[in-house]
């Protein structure tokens, strides 16, 4: 079908089109075919063809497209219904829904999405008592279709009526008065269901239809007690299996309904005949039916989460609330492994928290009540949470799939952050009660304790330790004393020992006379490839929490890090980190001792580094050059003798203060020494954009970290990055590039090599915009931020001859068109900071005197529609600054820009133009305001005003 042929949409035509869909093999074909059909739903023919297309002569394929293409027409185009026609077409659509009650469902069902648009456009005043009327015209004897088929029919169009509304494009206005229609009509819905539910001879079939009506019914927020009858007759239909999945949808759906917590009395009906689930439930989980087990405690977690602040507020049926937590603790504690043997206890987790919030947010004499009750339920809660996060037996969990093991990680995270929220309730206690059970299994001298039980209870540790603050705690000393004594002979069990130990390194840092007990477990782990992540992250808590005690220990850091690293235990993320603890670790040594370590750290990877430098560039010796200039970036990253002074007097006591250190840095000690080593890789690298980025990353860690102890470096660094950059120019030179401007440009003594160095970067990019930067937005990107920082810090830069102003500020018109959204950013951000200067710059002045009008057009064909909605209050920020500092020339430039007809887009009046002018205009201070107006105008622009899409705006 060629989708261009639009006026031919015949009978014929659409046959063919339908078949060249479903049976032609050709995908093509296949896409022509749907675009075509697509054209001819929504065209004036549809009228005429969908009816011959649901002739009972026509296959079911061709007779779903009628019924489609009619939905389509009434729901999209209504307007084009003349009133007059809508009784016909009713009367039609009755008819042919009697006549597919017998026939095929896929198209009956269409057909009743129909009506059911119809029915939502013509209510209220045009067809008032919809729905009583389609009951009682389905209930009416005669013609040659069978009862129940008739009621089926009857009941697919009162289910998909609400649906229909809960999609339904019907202004806001007329969805609250269809709404209210059809709450009205609820009571002609509820009679028929009721009967139909309860009726013994009704088939299972309709019994299953009832109960999804009900459950789309109660989406439009029918009031509980009005459907009471309907949910206590959907409770007996769980004990049938072929009703089971229904009534559990259509109990869930009406309990968790918002407004179902004002009926109260309805709801305490409700708790005892969840409560005689329990027997079927006990079946269910014992014969392992995990279907039924999991519809049940959905059922109970639905009432319990929904309504545990109104069913605890009814202090005299108190008893049968805490049956409905004691039966939801049950489904927590449901026997087996997650998420193997079952599915169910995950469905609880939030229902915890829910009655926690409720129970602590009553005041304080009505508190100390409820927590009498709930406190040991709560104790209670943490045991059954501890046992099921305990790993099964080796052998079964080997026996796991990846993706099971993982959803059982994810599991335990919940139960961690579940633990964590529970220990707000219980407090210290909760650490106490943990505390003794891991002494009782670790001192119990019967081997009957697996590893499943220590592990669990450390993990319950680790959970609380890693977000609360454990420090008051007295049972801490003890847990410390109890880890050397685990027997730890699985992998699972040493990962949670080292992470409840990295959990615990803030503890360490107040009481480092216990670094002795823990220290040399983390040591003796990192050897360990199986606990890479574990091992390497703890030390690395300790070397940051605990630096100042860890000097008597830090040789045989080193040397053990050392090791593990030349035997290449880790991968390369564990090795970054490794560095990162050294870094640390180093930090808070004297000067000198720091120069050795770092020589004997260093000194293999510098040779290593020399030997790669003079061999022929390939993919492999990239990989380890870009690996050895990582490991050095994460060492000077966390590197940092500057802080020695400001933390040793708040941090420590007295004795621990070091001596300021004098000299030079050691890290630049270092950067000095191999800065002709990294020139030659650089050298054979310069159009490899990962190793200039290693190389950069280096510089700019160090930068980052040693601030202005960086500047005898400047110099050089200046240099060599103005050589790269000039070769080979890379977006990452531009990042260093503004480090050092953010950094050095406002000193004296070193502005002369930032000046030079800005203007040579400046003068290279702009060369590449003259080539065509489209391929380039990285580096445009990154050229924009380097120029906002410029201005930001260093005006002055802006004041060189040698920096050719006008070149940079249309490079900035350019860039606001790029398509990428961060690259547009930060264009903005950079005219927010160039026109903030037009007055105390006079060559930023003149050039936003002379093309400030460009920028303005720039900037309203973007709200016109050129530039992405998520960008407007960028867009508003240049606004807003052009109307703060250069008014006068504003509003010449609005008035001037807005004449062109059909500028910014075709769809704004002139009207529309003078008001947004005078807004914006009037709004200098105010900039939220602006943004509030770019925002509006932009959706008048792309016709999207007062639509569903302006709604998400």
């Amino acid at each position: 079908m060629d989708p261009d042929t639009a006026a031919d949409f015949t009978v014929e035509n659409v046959e063919k089109a339908l078949h060249q869909l479903y049976y032609d093999p050709n995908i093509e074909n296949k896409n022509l075919a749907q675009k075509w059909l697509m054209q001819a739903q929504v065209s004036p023919q549809a009228w005429q063809f969908c009816w011959v297309l649901l002739r009972p002569e026509k296959v079911p394929e061709i007779q779903y497209f009628g019924a489609s293409a009619l939905h389509t027409k009434i729901s999209r185009y209504w307007g084009d219904i003349p009133a007059e026609q809508y009784d016909t077409l009713k009367t039609q659509l009755f008819s042919q829904i009697a006549r597919f009650a017998s026939g095929s469902k896929i198209v009956l069902t269409r057909l009743c999405v129909a009506l059911a648009s119809l029915a939502l456009n013509m209510m209220p005043e045009a067809w008032p008592g919809a729905v009583s009327e389609m009951v009682r015209m389905f209930q009416e004897e005669g013609g040659e279709v069978d009862g129940r088929a008739r009621c089926l029919a009857l009941l697919e169009l009162l289910t998909v009526l609400p649906e229909e509304f809960q999609t339904s494009r019907l202004p806001q206005y007329r969805k609250g008065q269809v709404r209210g229609a059809l709450g009205r009509e609820w009571t002609a819905v509820y009679p028929l269901l009721q009967q139909l539910l309860r009726q013994p001879d009704s088939p299972p079939l309709v019994k299953a239809r009832v109960l999804k009506c009900l459950s789309s019914w109660v989406l439009l927020d029918v009031p509980l007690n009005e459907s009471e009858g309907l949910v206590e007759a959907s409770f007996t239909a769980l004990a049938d299996p072929e009703l089971f999945d229904t009534a559990v949808e259509a109990i869930v759906n009406t309990i968790s309904q918002p407004d179902s917590q004002r009926y109260v009395n309805t709801l305490l009906k409700l708790v005892p005949q969840v409560l005689q689930l329990q027997e079927q439930l006990r079946d269910a989980v014992q014969n392992g039916d995990m279907e039924t087990s999991h519809g049940i405690c959905r059922i109970a977690v639905s009432l319990g989460e929904n309504h545990s602040r109104a069913l605890l507020e009814q202090v005299e049926h108190w008893q049968s609330f805490l049956a409905l937590v004691n039966m939801i603790m049950f489904c927590t504690g449901i026997p087996g492994h997650y998420p193997v043997n079952e599915t169910t206890s995950s469905l609880t987790l939030t229902f915890w928290y829910t009655l926690q919030d409720d129970i602590m947010s009553f005041e304080a004499e009505k508190q100390a009540v409820y927590l009498q009750v709930y406190r040991p339920v709560y104790f209670q809660l943490v045991d059954v949470l501890l046992h099921k996060a305990q790993f099964p037996t080796d052998e079964e969990y080997a026996s796991w799939s990846s993706d099971e093991k993982e959803q059982f990680r994810i599991y335990r995270v919940d139960i961690s952050d579940t633990l964590m929220y529970v220990y707000e309730m219980l407090g210290a206690e909760l650490l106490s009660n943990l505390y003794d059970k891991l002494g009782r299994l670790l001192t119990n001298t019967e081997p009957t304790t697996t590893w499943q039980h220590t592990e669990a209870l450390l993990y319950g540790f680790q959970s609380i330790a890693e977000t609360i603050d454990v420090n008051y705690s007295d049972v801490i000393p003890g847990l410390i004393g109890l880890i050397p004594r685990i027997n730890i002979n699985n992998v699972q069990l040493a990962d949670t020992v080292m992470f409840t130990i990295g959990a615990l390194a803030e503890w360490l840092a107040d009481h480092p006379v216990m670094l002795s007990s823990v220290l040399p477990l983390v040591l003796q782990a990192l050897g360990n490839p199986d606990l890479s992540v574990s091992s390497v992250s703890t030390l690395k808590k300790i070397c940051r929490e605990c630096k100042y005690d860890l000097p008597p220990y830090a040789n045989n850091i080193v040397a053990v890090s050392q090791e593990v690293l030349i035997k290449q235990i880790h991968k390369t993320s564990q090795c970054m980190w490794l560095m990162q603890a050294l870094g640390f670790l180093l930090s808070a040594l004297p000067v000198e001792e720091i120069l050795r370590n770092l020589h004997s750290l260093i000194t293999p990877y510098i040779q290593q580094l020399e030997k790669l430098a003079g061999e022929t560039p390939n993919p492999s010796n990239k990989l380890a050059i870009i690996h050895i200039l990582g490991l050095l970036s994460n060492l000077f990253t966390t590197l940092d003798i500057t802080k020695q002074e400001e933390e040793s007097g708040e941090n420590a006591p007295p004795i621990k203060s070091v001596p300021p250190q004098t000299g030079p840095n050691p890290v630049v000690v270092v950067l000095q020494q191999v800065f002709a080593l990294i020139q030659t890789v650089l050298s054979k690298w310069l159009n490899d954009s990962q190793v200039v980025e290693a190389v950069c990353a280096i510089f700019e860690k160090s930068v980052k970290t040693l601030l202005h102890d960086f500047a005898p470096m400047v110099s050089q660094l200046s240099e060599m990055l103005g050589q790269m950059y000039s070769t080979i120019p890379q977006a990452s030179a531009l990042d260093l590039t503004r480090q050092m401007v953010h950094i050095f440009a406002s000193e004296t003594n070193h502005f002369p090599p930032i000046k030079a160095l800005f203007e040579l970067v400046t003068s290279v990019t702009l060369t590449i915009f003259q080539q065509g930067p489209r391929d380039h937005p990285d580096i445009v990107d990154s050229f924009m931020q380097l120029q906002a920082q410029a201005l930001k810090r260093k005006p002055d830069l802006f004041l060189s001859e040698s920096l050719d102003v006008k070149a940079v500020f249309h490079c900035g018109v350019l860039s606001l068109k790029f398509p990428e959204g961060p690259t547009v950013k930060s264009t903005c951000f950079f005219f927010t900071e160039l026109i903030a200067h037009c007055a105390d710059v006079p060559p930023v002045g003149q050039v936003l005197q002379e093309d400030g009008k460009l920028l303005l057009l720039a900037v309203l064909e973007a709200i016109g529609g050129q530039s992405s909605r998520s960008l407007m209050d960028q867009f508003a920020e240049v606004l807003f600054c052009l109307n703060k500092h250069c008014f006068a020339l504003l509003t010449v430039w609005l008035k001037e820009a807005l004449r062109s007809p059909g500028f910014p887009s075709s769809r704004v009046s002139d009207e529309q133009k003078d008001t947004f002018s005078q807004q914006v205009l009037r709004e200098r201070v105010n900039k939220r305001r602006v943004k509030d107006i770019v925002k509006e105008f932009t959706l008048v622009c792309r016709g999207l005003h007062g639509t569903e899409y302006a709604a998400d705006y």
